[in-house]
């Protein structure tokens, strides 16, 4: 696997490990775009925390800030981070799966 992918899919993970975070990207995916103020307003979580976890998720490329009106920036949620991530999880899951499909082999003679 090239190292860009896993070093990808580590900030995707390091990112999804937080539930605050997590409930960032769903309320993204729910309602669209969205300044900080606007999920202050929808989730249990102060403005200064929910702007914290939106710069870690635009470092990781789970978001993009996008200039909006009166200077207020919108984020907006990307999914090719996940993607990767999803890839890495899969290219893990086949290497295991013959793994395991040895090792059944192998115990069944």
């Amino acid at each position: 696997m090239r190292p860009d992918v896993e070093a990808i899919a580590e900030q995707v993970f390091v990112a999804l490990a937080d539930p605050s975070r997590r409930a960032l990207l769903a309320a993204l995916a729910e309602s669209g775009p969205a300044t900080a103020t606007d999920l202050a307003t929808r989730l249990p979580i102060t403005r200064q925390a929910i702007a914290k976890h939106l710069n870690l998720l635009e470092e990781a490329g789970l978001v993009t800030a996008e200039p909006g009106e009166r200077r207020r920036v919108r984020y907006r949620l990307r999914s090719a981070p996940m993607q990767v991530a999803q890839q890495f999880l899969a290219a893990l899951a086949r290497d295991w799966d013959g793994r395991l499909d040895a090792l059944k082999d192998h115990l069944d003679r």
